[in-house]
């Protein structure tokens, strides 16, 4: 499965006490007593298992499971129980692998304490030891290609020469070298390949948040721009067709939402492969060997798909038939044979199945946590209604099982804030509804996935409509008879947690406290601190939020840091030392404001984290001081510690 390349600018991350015996604290909300608590760590510790991928020639399965506390890479042959830990990463788990297009490694990413400057690591399965194949100090790497119809080599961009731009590089599987492929000239932010790995098709920045696809015949051909578009559109790159004549794009160009084109390079004839008015293109499915299209998926409430080749349209439709939860393919192998497939839904994290299609065969392979499985969970349910100028804005609304009445809220803000909220597991979703409380999740304007008139909208309204939608969907909530409006929390990471700050300072008689994570209190320092390689996008970002040169009185009136003075709700404050996107001086200058006038804010500083909680260890501590926290200020239910809580600035 593909998902299509849309340059973002910020990303939300998110993405002990074994042993103990979970106590309720006294207070819980009406309809939550009759529920047992779920222990943190069976929301919040690493899962047991997840993320199978299938070798190439489908002869092994590589997965994400603990070792020694810590997710690492293990092995097992198809049709065999000899399961092996391959990799030993200690304190941070690993998030992204791959298989050696050859099938005799395994590669892996990984940062130092949160920096998000990968690296490239290589385990190979009759050795087991790791290579750092890319030990750069300062230097960020990303998968370019590992099509396994190039069994000796793999593509990275890194941004070696430059640490404001990337490189395509040639990674040579014989002897680990690198060859340079394609230079960036300083704008782009993109690169496509056809599938004999020659680098054809790039996407540049020009100026005034313009953006440019040009394409060329060959390595030593001229570029020729064949598609562009200005400031109010979206759009990007997504492949070469199956015989690289024609280029795959995304584009909002002559339509609201971004829609799947095809463009053919000599006459720049444009043909519509997938569109939907109202939502964008969302994930694209290719087959593995032949790169025929095979389905396009539309996030609506939910995910749905359309299905271009009948056999993969009779196999999802099998699937379907056999488990009530949304179907996702995680991997296949390069015959296409065989399928590791998930079920996951609001009350199923993921089960996965091994799938061969042709014969109708569904294997259990494991579920991701199983220990849910003993606990209830809550639905979650789509929402729209109209702001106050009347647009429409969507979202999820999850009630505490047994709740009759008003209960206390919480509205969870999610982060980008140019990403948007989906239906789905939600550990953090599940947490705050079995402690009592009802969740609103809104996708205020500015969020993607609903074309670019929604998109638009949010343009410089940090602190202004994006926030008025977070206070109509509150008074939504209260209307409707759900909420008390006395109990009503705000919670988010990133821009969420922007956002929690903003609640607080602009609107502070509108929540009764406040979480947030990683959030920027002042925009100008913000703006002026973030990492090199956003460099290329900064026109947009600019058009997004505003420039710190040039709107400096908006930008600060717009920062939480500069009416931290008016915040009068209790605010827990928790930060990554490490973060390059919102850097820890963004935590530590609103709570020195808020102490400095004796106004209640508590501070959890993460010495080994960076943009989120990688270590299982700091999400509990996070999750468990948060749980507390809002059990204390709006009366749910929270685990008790055998031992004392660590320290909180």
């Amino acid at each position: 499965m593909r998902s299509p390349s849309m340059f973002r600018l910020f990303l939300l991350l998110l993405c002990s006490g074994i042993g103990e015996i979970p106590a309720l604290l006294p207070a819980a909300p009406a309809g939550g007593n009759a529920v047992p608590l779920i222990p943190l760590r069976v929301l919040f510790e690493e899962p047991k298992r997840t993320s199978p991928r299938i070798c190439p020639d489908g002869g092994r399965l590589a997965y994400l499971a603990p070792h020694q506390g810590v997710l690492n890479v293990w092995i097992r042959s198809l049709g065999k129980r000899d399961d092996r830990p391959i990799t030993a990463e200690k304190g941070r788990g690993i998030r992204s692998f791959f298989w050696s297009p050859d099938s005799r490694a395994i590669f892996y990413l990984q940062d130092q304490g949160g920096n998000e400057n990968s690296h490239l690591f290589r385990v190979d399965l009759d050795k087991g030891s790791a290579t750092d194949l890319t030990p750069f100090p300062g230097v960020k790497v990303h998968l370019q290609a590992d099509d396994p119809a190039h069994a000796r080599s793999i593509l990275l961009t890194l941004n070696r020469r430059d640490p404001k731009i990337f490189d395509v590089y040639r990674l040579d599987l014989s002897d680990n070298r690198l060859a340079l492929l394609a230079e960036n000239p300083g704008n782009v932010v993109e690169w496509e390949e056809d599938h004999r790995y020659v680098v054809r098709a790039r996407l540049a920045m020009l100026s005034g948040a313009r953006q440019e696809v040009s394409v060329r015949r060959a390595t030593d051909a001229p570029w020729k721009a064949v598609a562009s578009w200005g400031p109010d559109e979206s759009g990007g790159l997504v492949g070469f067709s199956p015989d690289d004549r024609s280029l795959w794009i995304l584009s909002t160009v002559g339509a609201n939402a971004e829609r799947l084109l095809e463009v053919d390079p000599e006459s720049g004839k444009q043909t519509i492969l997938a569109e939907d008015p109202h939502y964008d293109v969302s994930a694209i499915l290719t087959h593995p060997k032949t790169y025929r299209l095979e389905a396009v998926a539309f996030e609506r409430e939910k995910l749905q798909w359309r299905f271009f080749d009948p056999r993969v349209r009779e196999a999802f439709d099998y699937l379907q038939s056999r488990h009530p939860g949304e179907v996702t393919i995680a991997s296949r192998d390069f015959s296409d044979t065989t399928w590791a497939v998930a079920f996951s839904s609001d009350t199923d994290p993921a089960s996965f199945y091994l799938f061969r299609p042709e014969e109708k065969k569904l294997e259990f392979l494991f579920a991701s946590r199983p220990e849910l499985a003993s606990y209830r969970l809550a639905p979650m349910e789509p929402i729209s209604f109209p702001a106050r100028d009347g647009l429409l804005l969507h979202g999820y609304l999850t009630l505490p099982l047994g709740a009759t009445g008003k209960v206390p809220f919480v509205l969870l803000v999610h982060g980008g804030p140019w990403a948007r909220d989906s239906w789905g597991f939600s550990p953090l979703v599940q947490l705050l509804a079995n402690r009592g409380y009802g969740v609103l999740q809104v996708n205020f304007r500015g969020s993607t996935g609903y074309g670019k008139e929604f998109v638009n909208a949010g343009d410089r309204e940090w602190g202004g409509k994006m926030q008025s939608d977070l206070i109509d969907a509150k008074r939504w909530a209260v209307a409707h008879g759900y909420a008390d409006p006395g109990k009503f929390a705000i919670m988010g990471m990133s821009y969420g947690g922007y956002a929690t700050l903003a609640a607080l300072a602009f609107d502070p008689g509108e929540f009764a406290c406040g979480v947030e994570a990683m959030g920027p209190s002042n925009l100008l320092t913000m703006s002026r601190s973030i990492p090199p390689y956003w460099e290329p996008m900064r026109a947009l970002f600019e058009k997004r939020l505003g420039s710190p040169e040039k709107d400096e009185a908006f930008l600060r009136e717009r920062s939480p840091l500069f009416a931290a003075g008016r915040i009068r709700a209790p605010l827990l404050i928790a930060q990554g030392a490490n973060d390059v996107r919102v850097k820890q001086a963004e935590s530590d200058q609103i709570v020195e404001a808020m102490r400095k006038q004796g106004l209640p804010v508590d501070y959890l500083l993460f010495s080994d984290e960076g943009h989120g909680f990688v270590r299982p260890e700091d999400r509990l501590r996070f999750f468990r001081a948060a749980e507390r926290f809002l059990a204390r200020h709006l009366g749910g239910r929270a685990e008790e510690r055998a031992e004392p809580e660590q320290a909180i600035r």
